[in-house]
């Protein structure tokens, strides 16, 4: 069977957080909280440094300086409707499991970012790992009401794990 998460790392930096365990942990909360079976899906979880997330952020949306989380689902899973959930995917074979989608994720920008808001870093990244899922699965924040529904999603998610409401 194909684990959860599959997490490359290219910044060594990353191994010290525990980013598998991390990104695992994040994934099968963000799945579980939305009542969708983690057997059946695999996704890609990169844990890099700023100059890499900055070269796939010009490359994927035009803005080439760094940020803290990138996403790529495999498909497009949007609702239709501003502020409803999306519908859930379907599984794969749990020997062939459905793709959910490629997360990267930058290790200055999180440090950075943790340290300014007075916030654990692992905190930090739990949360960009779970708003990283929920783009894979059809959230967003373009419409305010899509926005309200991601954060509220988020925050639940979270509560779950113990890490303080993010907002």
């Amino acid at each position: 069977m194909e684990p959860l998460v599959e997490t490359v790392i290219e910044d060594g930096r990353w191994e010290e957080l525990d980013l598998p365990a991390l990104a695992t942990r994040a994934a099968e909360a963000t799945l579980t909280a939305l009542d969708i079976p983690a057997e059946g899906f695999t996704l890609v979880v990169m844990g890099c440094d700023d100059a890499r997330i900055a070269e796939l952020n010009g490359t994927f949306r035009q803005k080439g300086k760094p940020t803290n989380v990138l996403s790529w689902p495999s498909e497009e899973r949007a609702s239709e409707e501003p502020g409803e959930a999306p519908e859930p995917p379907e599984p794969g074979d749990p020997e062939d499991p459905e793709s959910l989608g490629d997360i990267a994720i930058a290790y200055e920008t999180c440090q950075r970012e943790a340290a300014e808001q007075g916030k654990p870093v692992t905190d930090h990244v739990t949360h960009l790992l779970v708003h990283g899922m929920l783009h894979l699965l059809g959230y967003d924040h373009v419409e305010e009401a899509d926005g309200d529904l991601m954060e509220a999603t988020e925050t639940r998610i979270l509560a779950g794990l113990g890490v303080p409401d993010p907002y």
